[in-house]
């Protein structure tokens, strides 16, 4: 497709200036039972409600409108390397499978606006799961199965789930990760009591089940093998689903999404940002306990008429040629990833590339984490594809800024994400004046409102947390993304991190506050800072800084690295390993403001060997030599 930068900027320029005409166009991609009776209402800013009045359902336009023309086609391909098992379902199969898991959630008492909790490794069940809940109209929340008991609690008391399910365990680099313990720990903690919790058995870890209350999903699934469940039909602003992203007070916040318009964004993304083709095979390398799991494994793909690949395991095992095998043995053209993981794979054989017939793909996108322009270039030119960098976050559901391939071939840009995608209204802020930033002037990445189809509602069960947060950055309706960001003088964008306290690890996102608060729980720690730092492998790494109570067990190498391991295993136990420190480093006192504010930008500029710039604001400018003093000491080999 050539490129004709006038076309491209007046469709942008249309969704923006004219989105009712737009997304009434866009919402044809997908089946309405009932037609809307109004594009857009933004009566209420910043609360927007897309396609009122219309009734749809994301699991009728996911799998049941393609039985008529595509019912043997690959659906769902579900990989696991780590249990070495692969299983293929056709659209067929696929609709079979739903039905049976919508059907046991009612046998189990699950009604429309209910919340389903699931906490479940990488298999076809989990995403049977989520599809039964959209079909019945229950609201799911998955939890990425890498949190621990007391993150689950967290997320079990907020969504008040009335039914979990869940699995005995997963796998990791062939280490069994026991999930049902984890799970009984957790509903322990928690002040809500899931009345029932549906439980799949792999056959990896014991499980002992509580009475009454745990039941198999196998033993339940036979009893409803020939059910067929009608869909529940859904205005279009009713709710999907909770994500929960980390929060800067410790305590997550639940995304709430709606069911219409995230099914128009996501139907439209699949063809004008991802390319990709009904009969195609997408392959999105994510976890669907974050959003870009939801979107672009389970939902969009399927939205589309495409295959969608489900992997569990590690990019280099059983060798690190095992993705690009999946892609020549399923011909998958489109392809989605990390910059961590292509840095990962940087470093195998390429050998390992090279011996498997990659002809079919036709583009990878990567998104979760800055790309730098070296692993681009890399995987660029040894895939012989357009390497095509994204930029967005649980809230919105859908990318933010990209290069909208499907509009019309505009060039990438090295380090930029892109321009901002049809709909999304960006502008580069000055947090200090409120005034739009001229070209390549640091300010903040913001949305001005209303938010596109797609995008979070609120938070749940907090509207008020809701606009506080995203809405009251600035004196204008403008939604913050807490990035820091520049705009070239051509329009493209660049993001330079985070606001906030909230980090980037290998694309998985992170409340320092919240690894702070589990460090804080050692019965030693007195006090605790936590900043993100740039990593070469996984973009931003965690550091701690701890301030003991008792300085004496740390006043060797040795016992500084006891005391070490024993705050990572506390890090593990209340949020579990993607919580984990890089290094705990033990100070005497940390740079504070008169008010008692700590000043994380300046040790995570001390960490990255920046200027920390203006020191007027510490109270006690010493306090940075005993970051610069804690930096130099050595790991004991």
């Amino acid at each position: 497709m050539s490129f004709d930068a006038a076309a491209y900027e007046a469709f942008y320029r249309r969704s923006i200036d004219d989105p009712h005409t737009f997304w009434a166009e866009q919402a044809q991609r997908i089946e309405w039972h009932q037609p809307f009776k109004q594009t857009l209402d933004y009566s209420k800013p910043p609360f927007t409600k897309w396609f009122v009045g219309g009734e749809t359902n994301l699991c009728h336009n996911a799998v049941d409108r393609h039985l008529a023309t595509r019912a043997g086609q690959p659906a769902l391909i579900a990989i696991s390397t780590e249990t070495d098992t692969e299983t293929v379902y056709t659209f067929a199969q696929l609709h079979a499978e739903v039905n049976r898991c919508a059907a046991m959630m009612q046998a189990l008492g699950v009604k429309q606006g209910d919340r389903v909790l699931i906490y479940m490794p990488m298999i076809a069940e989990a995403t049977f799961a989520m599809l039964a809940c959209a079909r019945i109209g229950a609201v799911h929340s998955v939890v990425f199965g890498g949190f621990a008991a007391n993150s689950l609690a967290t997320r079990i008391d907020d969504a008040a789930p009335v039914l979990i399910i869940s699995a005995d365990a997963g796998s990791r680099a062939g280490r069994v990760m026991p999930y049902k313990v984890l799970l009984d720990e957790a509903i322990e903690l928690a002040q809500h009591k899931p009345s029932r919790v549906l439980l799949v058995d792999r056959g990896l870890a014991p499980m002992s089940k509580v009475a009454g209350r745990d039941i198999d999903y196998a033993t339940l699934r036979q009893t409803c093998l020939d059910a067929v469940v009608p869909v529940v039909w859904l205005e279009s602003n009713a709710p999907s689903y909770i994500l929960y992203t980390s929060g800067t007070t410790g305590k997550p916040k639940g995304v709430l999404r709606d069911v219409g318009g995230y099914a128009v964004a996501l139907a439209t993304s699949m063809d004008l940002i991802f390319c990709g083709k009904a009969g195609e095979t997408f392959f999105c390398t994510s976890d669907i306990g974050w959003v870009v799991g939801h979107s672009y494994i389970v939902y969009g793909p399927l939205l589309a008429g495409m295959a969608t690949v489900m992997y569990e395991g590690l990019p280099i095992r059983p060798d690190a040629a095992i993705w690009w095998q999946i892609v020549e043995k399923y011909k998958v053209t489109r392809m989605s990833s990390a910059p961590t993981a292509i840095r990962v794979l940087k470093k195998q054989p390429l050998e390992l590339l090279k011996k498997h017939d990659l002809s079919s793909l036709k583009a990878l996108y990567l998104a979760g984490e800055p790309l730098d322009q070296t692993t681009s270039d890399w995987i660029s030119g040894e895939l012989g594809v357009p390497v095509i960098d994204n930029y967005w976050q649980t809230e919105t559901g859908w990318p933010i800024m990209s290069i909208a391939k499907g509009v019309g071939d505009k060039p990438t840009r090295p380090g930029s994400p892109g321009m901002p995608i049809y709909g999304y209204k960006v502008k580069i802020i000055d947090e200090t004046t409120g005034e739009e930033c001229g070209a390549n002037e640091k300010g903040v990445v913001v949305i001005e409102g209303p938010l596109p189809p797609g995008c979070l509602q609120t938070l749940h069960g907090d509207d008020a947390r809701f606009v506080g947060t995203y809405w009251r950055n600035f004196k204008r309706e403008l939604y913050s993304t807490f990035d820091w960001g520049i705009r070239d003088a051509d329009g493209y964008y660049f993001i330079l991190g985070r606001t906030d306290d909230v980090i980037n690890v290998a694309g998985h996102r992170l409340g320092t506050r919240e690894i702070e608060e589990s460090i804080s729980s050692h019965c030693n720690v007195s006090e605790v800072a936590v900043v993100g730092v740039e990593d070469p492998l996984k973009g931003q790494a965690a550091v701690a800084f701890v301030i003991l109570k008792n300085a004496a067990p740390a006043a060797t190498p040795a016992g500084a690295q006891a005391l070490e391991a024993e705050i990572m295993k506390v890090v593990d136990h209340y949020l579990g390993p993607v919580g984990r420190p890089s290094r705990v480093h033990f100070v005497a006192s940390l740079p504070k403001t008169r008010s008692g504010k700590l000043v994380r930008r300046a040790i995570q500029s001390i960490c990255e060997g920046r200027d920390p710039g203006d020191l007027a604001v510490i109270e006690d400018p010493a306090a940075l030599q005993q970051i610069r003093a804690a930096l130099a000491v050595l790991p004991v080999s």
